[in-house]
C-alpha cells in the first residue's frame, strides 16, 4: 500500500522494457517462504524492497546480503518474511547472489494505490540500478 508499494510499480514500469530472455519479473508480494523455490532455481536474484531507514524519500540504495542480518533493520511489514526467506535458503545450501534494491520511504501508507512524488520518480532510476547489475553479472559470467 502506498509507498510500501514500490517494488510492484517497478516490476510493472520493467514489465514494459524490453530484457533478454533469460530475465524473469516477478512480483514477489510481501515475500515469505513462496518464493524459497526461486533461490533454488536462480544463481543471481534482484529484489526490490521499500525500507524506512531515515533517508529521504525516494533514496536509492543498493545491498548485497548474505545473511538475514546483512538486510536493513527496518524493512517495512516484510521484515520478517524476508529475513526468514534467506535463512532458509542458506539453510538449503543453494544460496543464490542476492542484490537487494531499497527505496527509502517516509512511512507506512495503508489504503493508498498511489505512490508519493519522490518515490514513484526514483522508478526509473531503480530500473537504470537493475539493467547495471544485470550488465555487470553477464560481464563476470563471461569472464
Amino acid at each position: 500500500m502506498g509507498d510500501e508499494g514500490i517494488g510492484v510499480h517497478c516490476i510493472r514500469f520493467m514489465e514494459t522494457q524490453s530484457f533478454p530472455p533469460d530475465i524473469r519479473l516477478l512480483d514477489g508480494g510481501t515475500g515469505g517462504f513462496h518464493l524459497l523455490e526461486y533461490f533454488q532455481e536462480y544463481k543471481n536474484i534482484i529484489m526490490i524492497d521499500a525500507t524506512m531507514d531515515g533517508n529521504p524519500p525516494g533514496t536509492i540504495r543498493l545491498i548485497t546480503p548474505k545473511f538475514s542480518s546483512d538486510f536493513p533493520k527496518v524493512l517495512s511489514s516484510h521484515d520478517i518474511g524476508l529475513k526468514d526467506l534467506v535463512e532458509s535458503a542458506a539453510l538449503l545450501d543453494t544460496f543464490p547472489k542476492i542484490n537487494l534494491i531499497t527505496v527509502s520511504i517516509d512511512k507506512i501508507q495503508p489504503m493508498l494505490l498511489t505512490l508519493s512524488p519522490a518515490v514513484e520518480n526514483a522508478i526509473p532510476s531503480v530500473y537504470e540500478k537493475v539493467r547495471l547489475i544485470l550488465e555487470e553479472t553477464q560481464k563476470n559470467e563471461l569472464s
